[in-house]
């Protein structure tokens, strides 16, 4: 058994691979095959935290801080993990699909990042407590806010896809022992597990009602909600709504 972990998965090929190659497959795995997916499942399934008192307790910025820090985290890693075969010029061997899936995936990703510069302001009540203004692209729901929504999760989804075919192009690519091929596939089969339970369980909240409530006096919360199968809050049964304190 352990003579199988350990052998290629294409026994005609050999597994050498020079250190660059090496280095850039573990840090892309760690950034679009760890970091990415599991910042996009805590910003999907965490806007409302289990034991969070919705709606008395309003706008949790745990998922929003994990979001964003990791896929920042994420694009920076992948970054140095590009430059590494960039610089040094190693053949990626068997690789066909694979640099182009790559340059695509980092393309996307740069994509996110301008993206973000151009989602507007936030307003809310909260705002004007610390000085600000009502009014704001996200509270209002401009066409502004609803433009960045589409392309961001269009994009996010899309890259989601893109990634898994990524990770098994490169497998192949370097020919990675059986082991490999079973701890990433393994990982990706887990968050997947894990996804479709949550959803399952209703919780891929409304962005808008987790931030500011149900409150019908809230602009946003007259326009359809956002997003495929998401759900809001004041619809679950698991929620009293009453008024905030």
């Amino acid at each position: 058994m352990l003579d199988w972990l350990l052998s290629p998965i294409d026994a005609t090929r050999a597994h050498g691979i020079g250190v660059a190659l090496s280095w850039h497959a573990r840090l892309m795995v760690l950034s679009w095959g760890v970091l990415t997916p599991t910042a996009i499942l805590i910003a999907r399934f965490y806007k409302i935290r289990p034991r969070q008192k919705w709606p008395q307790e309003l706008d949790n910025r745990v998922w929003w801080n994990a979001h964003y820090i990791g896929q920042t985290a994420s694009f920076l890693t992948a970054c140095v993990a590009m430059l590494l075969i960039l610089v040094s010029g190693q053949n990626p061997g068997e690789a066909r699909w694979h640099p182009i899936l790559g340059y695509l995936i980092m393309s996307l990703g740069a994509l996110q990042i301008v993206s973000g510069i151009f989602r507007g302001s936030k307003g809310g009540p909260d705002e004007v407590q610390c000085g600000g203004s009502l009014r704001g692209d996200h509270y209002d729901m401009t066409r502004r806010r609803l433009m960045f929504e589409f392309v961001h999760k269009t994009v996010g989804y899309t890259t989601l896809g893109l990634i898994v075919f990524a990770l098994l192009t490169g497998l192949w690519a370097a020919n990675a022992p059986n082991w490999m091929w079973l701890a990433i596939g393994g990982w990706q089969v887990l968050l997947l597990g894990i996804g479709v339970r949550l959803q399952r369980q209703g919780r891929a909240y409304d962005t808008y009602q987790a931030i500011w409530g149900p409150d019908p006096e809230h602009p946003g919360n007259a326009r359809p909600k956002q997003g495929i199968g998401v759900v809001r809050p004041s619809e679950c049964s698991r929620f009293p709504v009453g008024k905030r304190d």
